[in-house]
């Protein structure tokens, strides 16, 4: 919380009493919720921690810039999903850099059809590439369809349809080496 107070008045300019108030009330309203989203579909308690400060921060900067008139925890929680994008895409960029140094991941595709033990995927999921994942999170956690993943990946529908296929093979992959460990 300090963290947020500090960035009311240093990063995002100073902000009214009342704006103040709204923010850290917002905030005990919504960091539980928050951070729960976050680790859940990072897996990570000191990503999912870093992700839930910098969405407070955006959160503080929007509100102090009359950019929200009334902040929601819904309006939190894209915030939320909207920094987690961008951090699996700094992912990808980092992992499409070593690549080009050598370093590749393998991607294989084959038909599948299984019940899946939920910590196990998780897990799993939690080895693919930042795309991967991103996809696959948007897809069948959060519910959204190919094309609103698409806008939110900022991918067009049939590249957006393309990762799909990759990400749920890379998946099926995955999820059936770990089962033979």
């Amino acid at each position: 919380m300090e963290r947020l107070v500090r960035c009311m008045d240093v990063r995002t300019g100073v902000a009214s009493a009342d704006q103040r108030d709204s923010l850290l009330g917002l905030y005990e309203l919504g960091v539980r919720e928050v951070y729960g989203y976050l680790l859940h579909r990072c897996g990570s308690a000191a990503l999912a921690e870093d992700l839930t400060n910098e969405c407070f921060e955006s959160a503080a900067r929007a509100v102090i810039a009359a950019r929200v008139e009334s902040p929601t925890i819904a309006w939190l929680v894209t915030i939320a999903r909207n920094k987690l994008i961008d951090h699996w895409r700094r992912e990808a960029r980092e992992e499409r850099h070593l690549r080009d140094v050598g370093v590749g991941l393998r991607t294989l595709e084959d038909p599948w059809s299984v019940e899946l033990d939920e910590g196990r995927a998780i897990e799993t999921l939690r080895m693919l590439s930042p795309n991967h994942r991103a996809v696959l999170t948007l897809r069948y956690l959060d519910g959204l369809s190919v094309q609103q993943s698409a806008d939110v990946l900022g991918r067009t529908l049939h590249a957006t349809e393309s990762l799909l296929v990759r990400a749920r093979a890379a998946f099926r992959r995955a999820y059936s080496e770990a089962s033979d460990d």
